[in-house]
Order: C-alpha cells, then structure tokens, then sequence
C-alpha cells in the first residue's frame, strides 16, 4: 500500500501471473475497502464472501456502526445523545435528510404525518379476509405490499417530491396497519387515530381502546416506547436494511421493497430475536431452574439449550442500544408500579455472562434484544406484536436506505455472483436408458 498521501492509496493482488491494483476506498471514520470492481472484469476472479459479511454493497451517510468499540451514530449523532434528548420522528427526519431539523421542518414534518394516518376503508374487508391466527408480521408485510395497488402512482423512479409523499405515507400509516394487525387477531373492532394525539400514544390507542369507554395513553409507556423505535431506526447494513435495498435494486416501488424487508425481519435470527429472548426467559422462570443452572447448559452443546439476546453479529463489544434499554427498564417498570421476576432472570444471566470467561472469550454481550422484551411486557404488548414494533421503529431506516439508494448515481441492480460447485458437462440419458 502506498504511503504517499498525494497518490491514491492502492492494494496489490496477485493471481497467477496477473498483478492488479486496486485502490482503497476510506470512509469519513477512518474505515477502509479494497475496491474490487474491476476484479472479475480483469482477472476472472470472484471473492467468495458468505453472508458478505466483509463485503461493502454501498457507500452510506446515515448511520456509522462500529461494533469493535461498541458505537452507534445516526449521521454522527450518538445513539446515547439522540434516545435522551431527540424523538423518534425528528430521528426519522434525521435519518432521511442526514441533518437534523429545524422547528419549522419539524412541526411541518409531524404535521403531515398527523394527517396521513388513516387507511382507505377497504382495507377493513383486505384484513377480514385474513386468518385472525396469522402472525401480525405476515399481516403487516402483506398489508404493506397492497398499499401499492391503493397508490399506483408510486413508482421507482418518481420525482423526489412524490417519493417523499410516499415516505411519508408510509411512516404515518404503519402504525395503524401495526393496531390493526393486533385489533383482527382478537376480534375487537379497528381504531381509527387521533390527530391529537403523539406517533406512539396514536399506536397505544388505536391497540388498547374501544369504542365503549375512554382510553387515555400512558406518558410514560408513550415515552419509553419512542424510545424503543429510536434504538431501533437504523442499524446500516442488516438482513433486512440488505433486502429493501436488493429489492428496489430492481426498481421496485418504497411499499414492495419495505414489504420485503418486513418479511425479513421477522426471521428469529433478526427481529424476532427479542420474542425468542422473552419466551427463554419464561421458560426459565416456569421450569424452575436457576440462572446458573441454564448457563451452564448453555455452554453444553449437547443440552440443545440456546442463549438468546447475547452476541451479535456486528457487535464485538456491549451493544450501545442494551445499555440504554437496561437503564430504561428498571425505570419504566418503577414508574409503571410494574415488577417481573423475567427482569431479575435476565439480569442474573447478564452477570454470568460478564463474569464467566466462556461468554467472555466468545464475546457475548447482551444486545438490543434482550431488554426490549420485557420492556414490551411491561407494556402490555403481546408477544406476537414485538417483532411488529421492531419494524415499526425501523421504516425510517429502511426508507432512508432505500431513498439513498435511489439518489445514488453509482448504484446497480444487487446480483452477487457464484462459485459453482456441481456437476460438470454432461448429456442427456433418455429415461428408460437411466
């Protein structure tokens, strides 16, 4: 690599006896990319990358991860300064623009989402004709697909100001596509919002009112959960973030490609996580072991038992978002006169864990997962609803991507490549020759 910072910084490969050079690419945090593009055009060679977890697919301004030291910033905002003083909806103006708004552009910008709540009245007989048993993420994955054929007119390659128009539809509307997920699975009438109220006691209403008495939403539970969907916003290049940019790679509209990223983040190995770590949790509690004896069964691969909410893909360090959530449950539980013995099971396990030098070799913290569950009981939202509320937080994230994906000159229809591993040429047998 070159030392002389007037030339270009480059890396030297060598295949055979073809040598390239290729130049290296520094982010405005000091992170470095080879830049391989020319490499199968020159060399005929590949990477071979699984997971693309050492792979680069873009060049990004919106949320910087270094999970080595255990940081998070939303356009060089920490993830610790925007959960104490910001919202969750000038975090979404935030992720979306790069910068913060002003308190013009802010007042504008809830305004309009106030005002773009409600749902065409079709969608009632779209959700009957739906199983009251279906997991509310297929209904809200489902849901958010059909809003394209309520809009027609939203296409790829819309001017900005209509696919702003779309954002903003988007963000407005989920939380009511989110109540009337839970509102079908039970039976209870649909809720329509209130634009008197905030983005999360409109959500908390229209989930826990009837149309027989008055529902005021809780401050404090509005509150912690604008909390939980700002640590949730965006977290750069996840499965999910990766498929809402693949899908509208291919020019896909805003509500098909976020359709495809909420079928992917329902997965347990990504947003379903934190129902995995709630149920771990009861299930200890109801099966009468100590936190002790299921760490150490955890650590037996024979038991068949798993550690959930620990580790993370990314992270090598504490997760920054757990912190703050770990912080926030004990306060929101004191503040909602609410106890769990799942908080005192859970903060056992995490003083195993720091304590125990095989979590500690294998680098398993604690991560966003683990606190949320049981701060999403103390709400009273039902388990099947949390994965729900986890891309709730996320679509400012995933319109933010996709937005920037869009804007981006440089960017291509996503076709990784290869290695081909089966078998080679070979002729057709006729059957009864087989």
């Amino acid at each position: 690599m070159s030392t002389d910072a007037e030339t270009p910084k480059i890396a030297k490969l060598k295949i055979g006896d073809k040598e390239l050079d290729l130049p290296i690419i520094e982010g405005t945090e000091g992170n470095i990319a080879v830049d391989i593009r020319n490499l199968r055009k020159e060399t005929g060679a590949v990477t071979f990358d699984p997971g693309f977890g050492n792979t680069a697919g873009t060049l990004s301004k919106i949320t910087f991860l270094n999970g080595e030291e255990g940081i998070l910033r939303y356009s060089g905002y920490p993830i610790e300064e925007l959960a104490q003083k910001s919202t969750f909806l000038e975090v979404a103006w935030l992720l979306i623009h790069q910068e913060l708004p002003t308190a013009d552009q802010l007042e504008g910008f809830e305004h309009e989402i106030r005002y773009h709540t409600m749902l065409h009245e079709d969608f009632k007989r779209f959700f009957s004709s739906l199983p009251k048993e279906g997991h509310p993420m297929a209904l809200c994955a489902a849901t958010a697909s059909a809003l394209s054929a309520f809009y027609p007119d939203v296409k790829f390659d819309d001017p900005e100001e209509h696919r702003w128009k779309a954002a903003v539809r988007l963000l407005a509307k989920f939380p009511t596509i989110a109540a009337y997920s839970f509102k079908h699975s039970i039976g209870q009438p649909f809720m329509f919002p209130r634009n008197s109220f905030s983005y999360t006691e409109n959500v908390m209403h229209m989930m826990f009112s009837n149309p027989c008495e008055e529902y005021t939403p809780d401050p404090v539970a509005a509150k912690v959960l604008d909390l939980l969907l700002i640590l949730h916003a965006d977290h750069e290049q996840n499965c999910s973030t990766s498929t809402v940019r693949t899908v509208g790679s291919a020019q896909a509209n805003l509500f098909a490609s976020v359709s495809a990223g909420i079928s992917a983040l329902w997965g347990p190995l990504h947003g379903g996580a934190n129902q995995k770590v709630i149920e771990m949790l009861i299930a200890i509690h109801e099966g009468g072991k100590t936190a002790r004896q299921f760490m150490d069964m955890a650590k037996d691969k024979s038991s068949g038992v798993r550690l959930m909410g620990f580790g993370h893909r990314v992270y090598k360090n504490y997760d920054p978002r757990a912190k703050i959530l770990k912080k926030a449950c004990h306060d929101v539980l004191a503040r909602l006169g609410s106890s769990t013995p799942l908080l005192d099971i859970a903060l056992e396990l995490e003083e195993i864990a720091l304590h125990d030098d095989y979590f500690i070799q294998r680098k398993l913290y604690p991560n966003v997962d683990f606190y949320s569950g049981i701060i999403y009981q103390a709400l009273n939202i039902p388990i099947d609803m949390f994965t729900v509320f986890f891309a709730m937080g996320r679509m400012p994230g995933w319109i933010s991507q996709w937005l920037e994906f869009h804007r981006d000159p440089h960017s291509k229809i996503t076709r990784p490549r290869q290695i081909y591993m089966g078998a080679t040429l070979r002729h057709y047998v006729p059957v009864n020759e087989r």
